[in-house]
């Protein structure tokens, strides 16, 4: 929503944009008004680092460069401090453009909803209701025939944890340190337990049993209807943000500290623990969301490696990084597990056999996305795969040619989760808080 923000500050005086980020010294335009970048502070390869000086004076802003101990480098860009009369402008900007969903009118969003926040999780549902979770710190539900609020329960911190819904109850985590059960019929509290940090992580609901990571080094399961702990792993290295998975009576998760772990489903024991050997956390197999089939387990992660482990004892049965076929958190399995979905940053889809003694692509689609590095997990439903992505474009393909079949923005933020509630209907989530649901 970059382009709502200019439009909220050419409301007021606005005569200059400090912002950093890109790593780098540049000065920059958005839509008219001035703005430069600063560079990191870190060293990188350099054997110092550095900084900028910012020198405001007689309405005119100058930027040089330090490295402390070396020097401080010339006046590098200057930039002239005035009022703008952007109310009285004429220009015209580029902004996004909804235009793709003409090429396909069989896509029709059947309602939207609008959140005041950011949602940063995703949906789960039941019959007649949408539950999601946003960054003001809500859990809310929808209905599912129109996309009114039916509830909303409020926590005491942002919620980036998708909820997870099963016999009439709604489980989410709050960066409040709380894990919330509540009614699913009317958003009134369960039960509540606290964790030593915030959850972040998306549980997951099995045989009445709640599974879920956080932020303090604890794995939890607990007992739905009450909130009993029936077992607590206390050995995580790094906080837990993915959804776990549950196969063949264990559970298997990363965290963000290269670590990714089997537990025993029954007791929590740790049955083994694998490392990426890397020491930047930042490579993490931890905002995947794993797969499992013929006793392998699937992950991907930010170091561009697609790793296939023994879901026994996580031994590797390949590790491979393609440099022209970059993964990065994107994936999912279909839905008859002979084919593992995975995004490229380059903007197109593979599917790689689940079979094979190598990371062997088996399917392609040229889907034509552009840069990708949306983390979201790409999911089958009737034949038809539904990959997401950061501008907002939901993309079906074909399950058997990899054609695409459709695409429809809905938004310009990334998109957070996709969830098939029918056979041609799906509810989009986007980051800037729109929930859609598409009828194709």
């Amino acid at each position: 929503n970059l382009f709502d923000a200019i439009d909220l500050l050419k409301q007021k005086n606005i005569q200059l944009i400090l912002c950093g980020h890109g790593h780098a010294n540049r000065k920059l335009n958005f839509e008219g008004i001035p703005a430069v970048m600063g560079r990191s502070n870190l060293r990188a390869k350099d054997e110092v680092g550095g900084y900028n000086i910012v020198t405001i004076e007689n309405n005119t802003v100058r930027y040089s460069e330090r490295n402390p101990g070396v020097a401080t480098k010339p006046v590098w860009t200057t930039v002239n401090l005035q009022n703008y009369p952007f109310q009285q402008e004429n220009k015209s900007y580029p902004r996004p453009s909804y235009a793709i969903n003409a090429d396909y009118p069989n896509v029709k969003e059947k309602w939207n909803y609008q959140d005041k926040s950011d949602i940063g999780s995703g949906t789960s549902s039941n019959n007649k209701l949408i539950f999601t979770t946003n960054t003001n710190g809500e859990i809310l539900a929808l209905k599912k025939k129109n996309g009114k609020p039916k509830w909303k329960y409020q926590t005491n911190g942002k919620i980036y944890s998708i909820p997870a819904a099963s016999n009439g109850v709604v489980v989410a985590g709050s960066s409040d340190h709380f894990i919330y059960a509540l009614s699913a019929s009317n958003g009134k509290l369960l039960w509540e337990v606290e964790a030593g940090k915030a959850v972040l992580a998306h549980p997951v609901i099995y045989n009445n049993i709640v599974y879920t990571g956080s932020s303090d080094g604890h794995f939890r399961a607990l007992h739905l209807q009450t909130g009993k702990v029936i077992w607590d792993f206390s050995e995580v290295t790094g906080f837990v943000v993915t959804r776990p998975l549950i196969y063949d009576g264990k559970i298997y998760f990363g965290c963000w500290n290269n670590d990714f772990y089997c537990l025993d489903i029954s007791n929590g024991n740790l049955i083994w623990k694998w490392n990426n050997g890397s020491n930047n956390r930042m490579y993490s197999p931890a905002a995947c969301f794993p797969v499992a089939t013929n006793n392998r387990v699937f992950i991907v992660a930010p170091d561009r490696y697609m790793t296939a482990l023994n879901a026994n004892d996580g031994k590797e049965i390949w590790r491979k990084q393609i440099p022209d076929l970059r993964v990065r958190e994107s994936m999912g399995l279909s839905s008859d597990s002979s084919l593992v979905f995975v995004k490229t940053m380059e903007g197109n889809v593979y599917g790689i056999s689940t079979s094979a003694d190598t990371m062997q692509p088996a399917w392609k689609s040229e889907a034509a996305l552009g840069y990708e590095i949306c983390p979201t997990a790409i999911i089958e439903n009737n034949n038809i795969v539904f990959v997401p992505t950061q501008s907002g474009v939901t993309v079906a393909l074909d399950r058997i040619s990899g054609k695409i079949l459709w695409k429809h923005k809905t938004s310009n933020g990334l998109i957070t989760n996709l969830l098939p509630v029918a056979n041609n209907q799906i509810v989009v989530t986007t980051m800037d808080g729109k929930i859609s649901l598409l009828r194709f």
